[in-house]
This record gives structure tokens, sequence and C-alpha cells, in this order.
């Protein structure tokens, strides 16, 4: 019963985050697996957790809609609504 709950309720925690929340949760979770599973050590899961949920949070970031960069005519960088 306790492999059923602990899953649901880490996924209601990071169900009304944001996209950029949401990849840094799972970067972070990812990233510590994957050090600790190579390096074997507690150091290896810390530095891949933080690797982790950096790189998380900015693909989430990017995977945000809302905003986007245009250059206007005289090739000067501008951000605005995206127009969809």
């Amino acid at each position: 019963m306790k492999k059923v709950i602990l899953p649901a309720l880490a996924a209601l925690m990071i169900a009304g985050c944001t996209t950029t929340e949401q990849g840094a949760v799972v970067g972070g979770a990812s990233g510590a697996a994957i050090g600790a599973a190579t390096s074997g050590t507690m150091g290896g899961a810390v530095a891949g957790g933080a690797i982790g949920a950096v790189a998380g949070g900015l693909i989430g970031r990017a995977a945000e809609p809302g905003w986007c960069y245009y250059r206007d005519r005289y090739g000067r960088r501008y951000r605005a609504r995206c127009d969809y």
C-alpha cells in the first residue's frame, strides 16, 4: 500500500506547480538517482541532483508559453506576448 500512496502524493504535490518548477523537481530527482547510481557516493547524488534541478528548470522555463523574443526592423531584440 505504501508503494502506491507515496508516488501518488508526490504526483499531487507537483501537480499545481508551474512548468519550470515541475521540470526542476523531475530533473533534480532524476539527476540524484543517476548521480548515485554512477558514483555510488552521497556526493555524486548531491551533485547530480543539483545539476539535474538546474537543467530541468531551464528546460521547463523554455517550455512555458506566453513570452516570445522578436527582432524589430532595426535588429533590436525585444520580448512580447506570443502570437499563437
